[in-house]
């Protein structure tokens, strides 16, 4: 420990003279004492030896007691070899480096963007494209992908965060929504590699079989009997009389369940006997007219009898709008399953068949698998069902419309419902099994 040798009272007397003091402490130190035209400042100074070499520093210190520690501070380093003077600029050097480095990282922070951004950006660039405008993917992913996401940074996320959202849907039991999702987050996380937001696809390394198993093509087709079956236990089956007409008319067209949850009456016209599916309701993009049949036609004016808007064949409760086409398929659904629905529970098995569960869909397929057992040329039943044809050169060079055979096709169809729901059960000879169309 230096010896002092001023005392707070002597330190307190210096004053400024016309010349600059330096007034000695003790072990090195020193009061620098500005002159009167300088402002007469008071600051410290510490002399010093290293590598036999006389050196200087100017101390921060305001106040003697602090200049005397920063002094011994000085000499313990010198006493381990470091210049006092170097190791302060390397520490101002190291703090500025430091404040750069936090600096950069939060300039990093504040660039990254979370994922709930990048779906918004995704959706105003691509999803807004889609015939609704991507109402229902926003749908699902606010449902099950961004709230466990959502806040992570893009860059942030990992594997298991996608396998996090897949596997909550598979404890669901909805294997095909946990593929449909992980397709839709795939489709999102590749929209930012394309615009380098991130360099690798977190998804890229999950495989689509490995969620939920291996997919199966659908291929549920209502056989004959099952019709019959489901003309008897529709009327007890307690739902909207609506739907019932839904069912009929989806099974006697072919058409899709969205389709005809769009359906506007201006589109309907009972003296031409034709439904136009416009455009932007179709799957494809294409306008498709239906040529009903009698019994389709009879299904249609059922509808308008207790029709509850001069715009949508279906409304939904807000009486805004067409309904929802999942209205329509939780009603099928609800009354072939085996859970507590409670006030409905005692409806949940007015529609089961014998050959399993069946969705809107299936009677889409049923209808055009009649039609091919029927005689109906495939050609046909493919402009029925408004399928883009897939040979490329056939899509090029032969466009006719087989407005006739398509008239005669679900005029045949509609026939066979006909007789198939007669009310006296008619005997009819059924299809030994039920083709693929």
């Amino acid at each position: 420990m230096a010896e002092n040798l001023l005392t707070d009272r002597a330190f307190r007397n210096l004053k400024p003279t016309d010349k600059e003091q330096l007034v000695k402490d003790g072990g090195g130190l020193f009061v620098r004492i500005r002159p009167v035209t300088d402002g007469g400042a008071i600051s410290f100074r510490l002399a010093y030896r290293i590598e036999g070499k006389q050196r200087w520093a100017t101390l921060t210190a305001t106040t003697l007691a602090e200049a005397r520690k920063e002094r011994d501070t000085f000499k313990a380093q010198v006493k381990r070899g470091i210049d006092p003077s170097t190791e302060k600029r390397l520490e101002k050097e190291r703090q500025r480096q430091a404040q750069l480095t936090e600096q950069a990282e939060l300039a990093k922070q504040q660039a990254l963007i979370s994922v709930r951004d990048l779906f918004e950006r995704w959706a105003a660039t691509d999803l807004q494209n889609r015939k609704d405008g991507g109402k229902e993917i926003r749908r699902m992913f606010e449902k099950d992908v961004l709230p466990i996401i959502g806040g992570l940074a893009v860059a942030d996320v990992r594997k298991g965060h996608i396998t996090e959202i897949t596997d909550a849907l598979l404890l669901r039991g909805v294997n095909r929504m946990a593929k449909l999702i992980l397709a839709l987050v795939r489709q999102m996380f590749r929209f930012a590699v394309d615009r380098d937001i991130i360099e690798f696809d977190p998804t890229a390394s999950i495989r689509k079989a490995k969620i939920g198993g291996k997919s199966v093509e659908r291929d549920r087709v209502l056989s004959e009997d099952e019709i019959r079956a489901l003309y008897r236990q529709l009327p007890n089956a307690n739902m909207m009389p609506s739907t019932e007409c839904a069912i009929w008319i989806m099974l006697s067209t072919c058409c899709r369940v969205g389709e005809l949850s769009k359906a506007k009456w201006e589109y309907i016209d009972f003296n031409a006997k034709t439904w136009l599916i416009p455009d932007e309701h179709s799957k494809n993009g294409k306008p498709h007219t239906v040529y009903l049949s009698d019994f389709a036609l009879a299904q249609f004016k059922r509808l308008a009898e207790f029709r509850e808007s001069d715009t949508w064949l279906f409304m939904d409760r807000t009486k805004t709008t067409h309904v929802c086409d999942k209205s329509i398929s939780k009603q099928i659904n609800d009354r072939q399953t085996d859970r507590d629905l409670s006030n409905r529970s005692a409806h949940k098995d007015a529609l089961r068949l014998t050959g399993g569960k069946w969705t809107p869909h299936d009677l889409r397929r049923t209808g055009a698998t009649i039609m091919g057992n029927l005689g109906i040329l495939p050609d046909v039943i493919e402009k029925c069902l408004n399928h883009t044809e897939q040979n490329k050169m056939k899509r090029v060079y032969q466009r006719q419309e087989l407005k006739a055979e398509q008239a005669e096709a679900w005029r045949k169809l509609g026939e066979r419902l006909e007789l198939l729901t007669r009310a006296d059960g008619g005997n009819v000879v059924t299809f030994p099994t039920a083709a693929k169309a």
